[in-house]
């Protein structure tokens, strides 16, 4: 069984009962996607499979900001061609960037993304992975890899998939930038706050929403949905597939507390409040 981190160097946990606080802690370099990071959030997301006392994740960046993107100084030491038969490691790091995003965009936790200061390149399309994103009205976003010349290979699907192609395609062919509210207003973020105070009663209240559902009924409903975005499923078969989850919850230990709690005018077992709620 994997465990989280013991002493990560490139982000900082912090577990509050059944919420864990993942921060992306290198604010001197505002936090960029440097390799270390990137192999300490995959070490914490490939535990997070296995601990289902954990049922929200908060995705934050230390020193006022989110992620600055990807990590350019190692890109500009491996834009040199390859020698013959030299092994690729700058796509291989890459293509590991997409593996995360997938981890976390997958996870059976409810996974709430905080946004304040920037959220560039890889941290644009990190802004894109929450069940629930909450912006800062002052935060920056923008997919600048097209400013730099290269090209937001990872982040692309997830992007398309979130804000629909029309707006992925202006954005990345223009490298534009959007505040909180503009972010909000096409889909990236969910709610904005519009100074630091309401930004953590804001994240506040949402964790305290997602305690009042069921773990695993939440796992199983970003399954459903996963399906259903992916497509290629005919609708009879998806819907199959639904019927099978629908009566498999009600049958289970947790259908039983929640309909007997509702009948019986009590909250469930899993609704143990959080925080100052």
């Amino acid at each position: 069984m994997s465990a989280l981190p013991e002493s990560p160097e490139f982000i900082k946990l912090e577990r509050k009962g059944p919420v864990l606080f993942v921060w992306l802690n290198k604010p001197e370099t505002r936090n960029a996607l440097v390799a270390g990071m990137g192999e300490e959030l995959r070490q914490t997301f490939t535990a997070l499979k296995t601990m289902p006392d954990v049922r929200v994740v908060v995705l934050r960046g230390a020193g006022g900001t989110f992620c600055a993107g990807g990590d350019l100084k190692n890109f500009n030491a491996a834009s040199k061609p390859l020698a013959p038969g030299e092994r690729d490691l700058l796509k291989e790091g890459n293509r590991n960037g997409g593996a995360l995003f997938q981890m976390i965009d997958e996870a059976r936790q409810a996974v709430i993304i905080v946004v304040e200061g920037f959220a560039m390149g890889g941290g644009f399309g990190m802004a894109c992975l929450g069940d629930i994103t909450i912006a800062h009205a002052d935060a920056q976003f923008a997919m600048t890899e097209v400013t730099l010349g290269i090209v937001p290979a990872q982040i692309s699907p997830f992007v398309v998939r979130r804000i629909g192609l029309t707006a992925a395609r202006r954005f990345g062919v223009s490298g534009g930038k959007l505040n909180g509210r503009q972010a909000r207003d096409i889909g990236i973020a969910h709610e904005v706050a519009e100074n630091n105070t309401d930004l953590e009663t804001t994240i506040e209240a949402n964790i305290v929403q997602v305690l009042k559902c069921a773990p695993n009924a939440v796992a199983i409903t970003k399954a459903l949905m996963h399906r259903v975005a992916q497509g290629g499923l005919p609708m009879d078969e998806l819907l199959d597939q639904a019927a099978d989850d629908f009566v498999s919850a009600v049958r289970s230990d947790e259908g039983r507390e929640g309909t007997s709690a509702f009948v019986e005018k009590r909250k469930p077992a899993w609704n143990v409040g959080w925080g100052n709620a």
